[in-house]
């Protein structure tokens, strides 16, 4: 017997590599997309290699990942800050990460797994302090760097307040001046072409099997255009190009070089999970941003949860989650899901000297693991099984509360409101009893999860407050009972079935509700079991009874009470199954 007597509270946690990774004959630099059926992108920030290499097998693989982006590899400015690894000293691949030596067991670890590489490179600049010694002992000045640039491999661009770009408004000053003093390689000359396309090269030696080009708007799109025409094979290619109003450089620009960053979406989600209304999402394709077959997207990165131009960890009522649910669920974009840290100050570089490290659902030691959040990592499973599917059964009662279908292969509802969303939604999945992989997974041909009942094109449940429920033909499990309250009065449904109230499952085993009442109400009430077939099994006699206490002192709603009860269920696997009522006073 399983016995659950306690509150369970809902788990949002963290949660086949074969033949060529990308084909040169047929792929123009216009078209450089992932490959495979596997394209979600983990972005592991300021994880070491060794971390990063354990992780691929341990988790990334096994999970469905199909790409990890890490850290800059090549020799940077010293300091114990984040950003000091974008601010390249030498090409010699030795950096806070780890050395040579240990890139290439990282690749070759991941690749074993089943993950690709993306190499976060840097074609834009070198370093922005005017003298020191890099990581791994490289000396350099501002505009001397022995062995590899000398002063007339940067643009000077002898601005009157210095060579620091002062209007983004002005093309050349964006593309030729100086980032926060960052000394600007002129990329336009041939021999600075050919030593970026070096490093990159040597990157791909190792096996990397794509380049995310750090600072792109920075760069002309005819100078990438030319680096990466010296590659020594395709590779995917993802570009940081962050949109600007009223900006003469445009994401569109890029396109003929690969995949661009699309920062506009993640403005987008930031501003309907706050507020905007999430209805607003259905038709990303018609927003006028880069075409979705060609864009990157992610719900925050590690500049944005820093400058608070996207949500984060720490945006109120779940929303990071629910809007990462979303970009996985969607069909627009290629997504990045962003594993970061804790930080006190926003310069903060990583815990634990870079040794990334997770529990089992979660993060560890200032990590904060997002990859392995059981809502996230459910959602790529949910994407690789979906793949290209066209979105289908558009359902919105509000403008916070979104469900559609991707194809006959998936289905997902959101809800960004603070009460439960019961409702019977229409899906072009097969029968079936499917997993809900917001909260489990199959094992054993059971759901450690919540499940749902597909049945003739349809399916009733009660999505969570802030939460979500979503589907999947790979996730399939034996059924689960729904449960519903009924009682005596008409809030509860006067004793009718019919008219019963949806509990969630949503932190299966444990299924809750919340009742609003006013003072004095005395109930009778019990839960119900009702099967796919519509039979129905009442709880055991007596009936529950409660009361609502008087008016409480306060014009704001309270939580009365949490009223808890076991209810033997038929289902021989779980035999029992805690049920909870809230109960809440009003007017």
């Amino acid at each position: 017997m399983k016995l659950s007597a306690s509150l369970v509270a809902l788990s949002l946690s963290y949660a086949a590599f074969a033949g060529p990774i990308f084909d040169n004959t047929t792929h123009s630099l216009g078209s450089r997309a992932p490959s495979g059926t596997k394209n979600v992108i983990v972005q592991m920030f300021e994880w070491s290699w060794d971390s990063v290499a354990a992780e691929c097998s341990n988790f990334l693989g096994p999970a469905g990942y199909g790409f990890v982006q890490v850290s800059p590899a090549q020799e940077h400015i010293q300091g114990p800050q984040w950003w000091t690894d974008y601010q390249p000293v030498s090409y010699i691949l030795t950096s806070k990460r780890g050395n040579r030596s240990q890139y290439q067991n990282m690749i070759n670890t991941c690749h074993a797994a089943g993950v690709r590489v993306i190499a976060d490179t840097i074609f834009n600049h070198m370093a922005g302090v005017d003298s020191g010694t890099g990581v791994a002992g490289s000396s350099f000045t501002h505009y001397n760097y022995p062995g590899i640039y000398q002063t007339q491999d940067f643009h000077h661009c002898g601005l009157t307040s210095g060579d620091d770009i002062v209007n983004y408004g002005d093309r050349t000053q964006v593309q030729t001046c100086e980032l926060v003093n960052l000394a600007d390689l002129a990329t336009e000359t041939e021999y600075v072409r050919g030593r970026l396309a070096q490093y990159a090269n040597d990157l791909l030696s190792l096996g990397v099997d794509g380049l995310r080009l750090d600072a792109a708007k920075h760069i002309a799109t005819g100078d990438i255009n030319n680096i990466l025409s010296r590659l020594s094979r395709f590779t995917y290619i993802t570009q940081e190009v962050i949109w600007g109003a009223g900006e003469p450089i445009q994401p569109s620009e890029y396109l003929q070089n690969g995949d661009v960053q699309e920062f506009r979406y993640t403005t987008a989600l930031k501003n309907a999970f706050l507020g905007g209304g999430i209805s607003s999402l259905q038709n990303l394709d018609n927003q006028g941003w880069v075409p979705g077959s060609q864009a990157n997207v992610f719900v925050t990165n590690h500049d944005t949860e820093r400058n608070g131009g996207s949500l984060n960890i720490n945006s109120p009522s779940n929303t990071y989650i629910t809007a990462t649910i979303f970009s996985l669920a969607h069909p627009y974009g290629t997504p990045t899901i962003l594993s970061s840290y804790s930080y006190g100050s926003t310069d903060d570089g990583a815990p634990n000297g870079g040794a990334g490290s997770c529990s089992a659902t979660g993060g560890n030691g200032g990590w904060l693991c997002q990859h392995r959040y059981v809502a996230i990592s459910g959602m790529v499973g949910f994407r690789n099984t979906v793949g290209t599917a066209a979105m289908t059964n558009w359902f919105s009662p509000q403008s916070q509360q979104i469900a559609f279908g991707r194809g006959s292969s998936g289905f997902v509802a959101i809800n960004n409101v603070d009460s439960a969303w019961s409702a019977t939604f229409t899906t072009s999945m097969p029968d079936g009893t499917y997993c809900d992989v917001i909260t489990g997974k199959s094992s054993s041909g059971s759901c450690t999860g919540a499940s749902i009942t597909v049945s003739g094109g349809r399916f009733t449940t009660s999505v969570y407050p802030r939460s979500a429920v979503a589907i999947h033909t790979s996730q399939m499990g034996k059924a689960v009972a729904n449960i519903f309250l009924v009682g005596s009065i008409a809030q509860l449904g006067n004793w009718a079935p019919a008219s019963a109230i949806a509990m969630s499952s949503a932190s299966y085993p444990v299924w809750t509700m919340t009742v609003s009442l006013p003072p004095n109400t005395a109930f009778e009430y019990k839960f119900i079991r009702k099967a796919a077939d519509g039979t129905v099994t009442w709880e055991s006699d007596p009936n529950r009874q409660a009361t609502v206490a008087a008016r409480l002192a306060t014009n704001f709603s309270h939580i009365l009470g949490i009223n808890c009860g076991l209810f033997v269920d038929i289902d021989t696997t779980y035999e029992v199954t805690t049920y909870v009522l809230k109960v809440r006073q009003v007017s």
